[in-house]
């Protein structure tokens, strides 16, 4: 019996018919899975055909919440996007902070369940259990922003919004999904399987509160994770003073920010991008996730130049670098407005920066010719990165449509596919594997293609002492740990950077007092091995194989041409056999059958 964390109750809505079904939620698939992440991924596993098409009316989307959400635990807020991704046919789980998650809670569901497409653009309207199907064709073509505000408008001024923009429409391979206006699941284009459903959207109020099974345990539980939070400098002083950009000028300073495509990894200009200068130029105010005593989230605004009086969310770690060193360019508030473009136009900013990137080397090489693109792609011009954006974002001609798949196929439209700064045909975040070498194993290793947030192994090679970023020994064991660790995490329904200070055991005893399950450090890190691992096979019948475990050849065999890492190179082949070994797979990435029994996924071999 399920005592608390869990409202008990999936929503299914039919997008074809529009019909709407509540169903139980399973008490033995949330004691093996949790929730969010996992209980989503399982659904896919058992209902989705691993070979259909991303953008077919088969495949299925859910948007999922953890135990944790709607309770008090600290950084509680997120939600998940979960469906097979179109940019690289992998199984995806997009993860956003701010408000969604615990209103959904509210409502009296857990999770919904998006099934076929719409003959025509809708939204829905849930509001405290009462589903409504509404017409969304005069919302069709507009901003993410002008969405959301015309939505509350049309339901409740105070009600959580989902959204996709243009990008999700037109199904862009790097389309978002965007939660409040700026707040973004991406990676992988799960906002163009949510565009391909003709879905626009989905707001919801409610007014239920989420009981717990151990008031008194869960209190205590809540407060010395709050504690630890509050002792930990990342997470209560540099996250809260300069947000996920305080990153800049730290993993410039080690030499592995990649610059211009990667052609390098040191930014002499850094600082005038880095989370200091936003502080100082354009922050209005912090913003923080429900019930997060963190606050990392930024609120900003332009004051000065060509766009002057734009404002709006961020730009984090990841955007400043990607409009910026990464294409070469130090102008903050062309690289602010680029981000406020990719969420207006529902873009994942990784992946439009680097396509950008990628675009500017491909032309300064003259791989494309200069007749294919409207204006000259030059590293350092701020100019053609915003125009670039907008291309990306509109695709009203056959340069932004092919922008908007993202760098892989660009460079291979091109013949230089080498070029992409990808892995599985998604591009890397802000860390370059050559001067971090456990983040490259991550990379290539990880189920949604290249990312940072399925373990992160900076927090251990950069932001802690003792593990040296540039050795390979253990790096192994590291990354297999993190990744099993965000795995249970994510399925929670708590923040990444509550890692910063709590480990395992903690996450355990809030998930054990909220949900009345037994679950210590070591089941709760079983958990994330056996959501990784069903990830995996999803990806292996889709297709993929150990062959796509790797980096791109730039990585692999051009040193770092300048800075602290300079000459550095990634090896990974020091570190993936073991890897492989640890994780009970075989040599060619398949997991033992010894290894699924274990975990209890023989029926998913």
């Amino acid at each position: 019996m399920i005592d608390g964390g869990y409202q008990g109750k999936i929503l299914r809505v039919n997008l074809t018919d529009r019909t709407v079904k509540e169903e139980a939620l399973r008490e033995d698939w949330a004691k093996r899975y949790i929730g969010g992440r996992g209980y989503g991924t399982r659904i896919i596993c058992d209902e989705v055909d691993p070979k259909v098409d991303p953008l077919a009316p088969e495949n299925k989307v859910i948007i999922a919440t953890g135990p944790l959400d709607g309770t008090t635990a600290p950084s509680s807020g997120r939600v998940m996007v979960i469906t097979k991704g179109p940019l690289n046919n992998t199984i995806a789980c997009s993860n956003a902070g701010g408000y969604f998650g615990p209103m959904l809670k509210r409502t009296g569901y857990d999770m919904i369940v998006l099934e076929g497409k719409s003959a025509e653009p809708v939204y829905l309207w849930i509001n405290k259990g009462k589903v409504e199907f509404r017409d969304a064709k005069h919302l069709w073509g507009k901003l993410v922003n002008e969405t959301d505000q015309l939505m509350r408008q049309e339901t409740h001024l105070e009600a959580e919004t989902m959204a996709i923009g243009p990008a999700g429409e037109k199904m862009s391979m790097i389309a978002n999904v965007m939660f409040n206006g700026h707040r973004a699941s991406g990676r992988t284009g799960v906002g163009a399987v949510v565009g391909s459903k003709n879905l626009k959207g989905i707001v919801i109020r409610g007014n239920l509160g989420v009981t717990v099974a151990d008031h008194d345990k869960f209190l205590e539980a809540v407060r010395a994770t709050r504690e630890i939070l509050a002792q930990n400098p990342v997470a209560s002083g540099g996250l809260p003073l300069y947000g996920t950009a305080v990153l800049v000028n730290i993993i410039n300073s080690i030499g592995s920010f990649p610059v211009r495509n990667a052609q390098d990894a040191y930014f002499p200009e850094a600082d005038k991008i880095s989370g200091e200068t936003l502080r100082a130029q354009n922050l209005v105010r912090n913003e923080g996730c429900c019930d997060c005593p963190i606050a990392c989230g930024r609120i900003t605004a332009i004051t000065e130049g060509k766009y002057k009086g734009e404002h709006g969310g961020g730009p984090e770690y990841e955007p400043l670098w990607a409009f910026g060193a990464m294409c070469g360019i130090s102008d903050l508030n062309a690289i602010t407005m680029a981000n406020y473009l990719c969420d207006r136009y529902g873009l994942d900013a990784i992946s439009a920066g680097s396509t950008v990137a990628c675009a500017m080397e491909l032309y300064e090489k003259g791989y494309m010719a200069a007749k294919d693109a409207p204006f000259p792609l030059r590293f350092g011009d701020p100019d053609a990165l915003v125009e670039s954006i907008r291309a990306m974002g509109e695709q009203k001609d056959a340069f932004g449509k092919l922008l908007a798949q993202g760098s892989y196929r660009l460079g291979e439209h091109y013949e230089h596919p080498e070029l992409s700064m990808s892995v599985k045909k998604q591009e890397f975040p802000a860390y370059d594997p050559r001067g971090i070498k456990g983040i490259g194993l991550e990379y290539a290793t990880s189920n949604r293609g290249a990312c940072h947030v399925r373990g992160y192994t900076i927090a251990a090679e950069v932001l802690s002492p003792g593990l040296d970023r540039l050795v390979y020994e253990g790096k192994a064991a590291v990354t297999k740990f993190l990744q099993d660790l965000t795995a249970a995490l994510d399925s929670s329904g708590t923040c990444l950077f509550t890692t910063f200070g709590l480990q395992a055991k903690d996450l355990a005893q809030l998930y054990s007092a909220a949900t009345g399950f037994e679950c210590d450090d070591k089941e709760f890190l079983k958990i994330g091995e056996r959501i990784w691992n069903m990830e995996k096979l999803f990806n292996l019948k889709s297709g993929l194989t150990g062959k796509d475990d790797t980096l791109p050849p730039r990585i692999l065999n051009e040193p770092i041409a300048s800075g602290p890492s300079k000459g550095e190179v990634e090896d990974l082949d020091k570190m993936l056999g073991e890897y492989y070994s640890l994780r009970g797979w075989g040599a060619d990435s398949v997991p033992t059958k010894e290894r699924l029994k274990e975990l209890g996924l023989e029926d998913l071999s």
